[in-house]
């Protein structure tokens, strides 16, 4: 009876708790799907804010951190010009503190924790010899995660299950401390894959991003396919988090017919 009574406790507190929010605007693109959240937007960011710091301190002690400047200052380009278009999704990000930094390592990767940090493997960039616009797609996907607070989300999902198993209040999140958000931050980043429908919604915001930003949004194309040809006997570490595949390529290429002219006119500009 008392396993019973907490299990209805737990699901209350996670209904009560729950809210189902509207992370971004569609867009050209059309990502207009709801989300169901159970941790606050504030603690997630929080606890990416102690995780990034971590790793550019692991990074920095290892002198890998923006050891090449002339990568460090494309990158920073590139960054600057699509971070201007995250208001079309959200207004709000224009008063992020956004951050950016590179990584000097042979792991073909990049990510962006909520709030805006983001860090960009030098290994994404020789390997792949990846272009301007190329990266610009690895980018603006990154960002597209964080804008639609796609860590949030697994946090959520996972303290729900969480309550369905033990019925426990706690799982809510709202006694988790911020080192410990930290640590589920890093491990949503860097360990769990993406669900197929966030890595969707990534792939047509960050097109949609690149795009308004002047750069040739046929470029995640080809990205991609260098993406599923490189790492040898094994996929790059990117794929580990970012499923790869034709399906993935072939709802790209439905999706550029929608973001052609915004790039025609930012191109015009």
């Amino acid at each position: 009876m008392r396993v019973r009574h907490l299990l209805i406790v737990g699901a209350a507190i996670c209904v009560a708790a729950c809210q189902t929010v509207q992370t971004t605007q569609p867009g050209a693109v059309g990502v207009d799907r709801k989300q169901h959240m159970l941790v606050s937007e504030e603690q997630v960011e929080q606890g990416a804010n102690v995780a990034y710091d971590q790793e550019l301190d692991k990074a920095r002690k290892q002198g890998a951190l923006n050891s090449n400047q002339q990568q460090y200052k494309r990158v920073q380009s590139i960054t600057q010009r699509l971070i201007p278009q995250t208001t079309s999704f959200r207004p709000d990000a224009a008063k992020w503190k956004w951050e950016v930094n590179v990584q000097d390592t042979k792991d073909v990767n990049a990510y962006c924790m909520p709030g805006g940090k983001i860090m960009v493997y030098t290994g994404l960039i020789n390997q792949l010899q990846a272009t301007d616009a190329e990266l610009a797609a690895v980018i603006g996907h990154e960002i597209a995660h964080a804008l639609r607070e796609h860590s949030r989300e697994r946090l959520s999902r996972t303290y729900a299950e969480q309550i369905a198993l033990a019925g426990l209040a706690v799982a809510t999140g709202a006694g988790e401390s911020t080192m410990a958000l930290a640590s589920q931050v890093s491990a949503v980043t860097f360990q769990l894959p993406h669900s197929r429908e966030q890595e969707a919604e990534a792939d047509r915001i960050g097109l949609e991003l690149m795009a308004r930003a002047g750069y040739d949004p046929n470029a995640a194309i080809s990205l991609w396919q260098k993406m599923g040809k490189v790492g040898g006997g094994g996929p790059p570490e990117f794929l580990s988090t970012h499923p790869s595949g034709e399906s993935r390529i072939h709802d790209l290429q439905a999706a550029i017919p929608r973001v052609q002219t915004l790039y025609q006119q930012a191109a015009d500009r």
